[in-house]
């Protein structure tokens, strides 16, 4: 058998001495308005609603972008720009055109598109002479 440990008093003066170790303060945690301000974040998401103030780096960058929109809109648009534009409106006119042709297709009984789609294939009577022949 183990005899038991003795302390001596040298020993517990110097474990008197020592510093105990204590666990760390969060400053998070210790701040009222930091976790008043996570209070009300983690309601606002659990609602679905967004904080009433919006933070002051993206209003900034907000009211930059509704500026630079501003100074676009008031500067005459550049030959490029026209161009630009311009193909925009023929690309879009001929998707239209090619929907309203998909639309009156389907609306075409099946026998009709048949029809179409056999005219455009060769004859094979035409066809397997000329081959026969070489």
């Amino acid at each position: 058998m183990i005899p038991p440990h003795k302390v001596t008093e040298n020993q517990q003066q110097e474990e008197d001495e020592l510093i105990k170790p204590q666990k760390l303060i969060n400053p998070m945690l210790a701040s009222l308005q930091l976790r008043a301000l996570h209070q009300e974040l983690l309601f606002c998401c659990r609602r679905g609603v967004l904080p009433r103030r919006k933070p002051e780096l993206q209003r900034v960058l907000e009211h930059k972008r509704r500026e630079q929109k501003r100074e676009l809109a008031l500067s005459p648009p550049s030959d490029l720009e026209m161009k630009l534009r311009a193909r925009q409106q023929r690309t879009q006119s001929y998707e239209l055109e090619h929907r309203k042709r998909t639309e009156s297709l389907k609306n075409v009984p099946e026998f009709v598109r048949v029809r179409r789609t056999l005219r455009c294939i060769p004859n094979s009577s035409q066809v397997l002479p000329e081959h026969m022949g070489k």
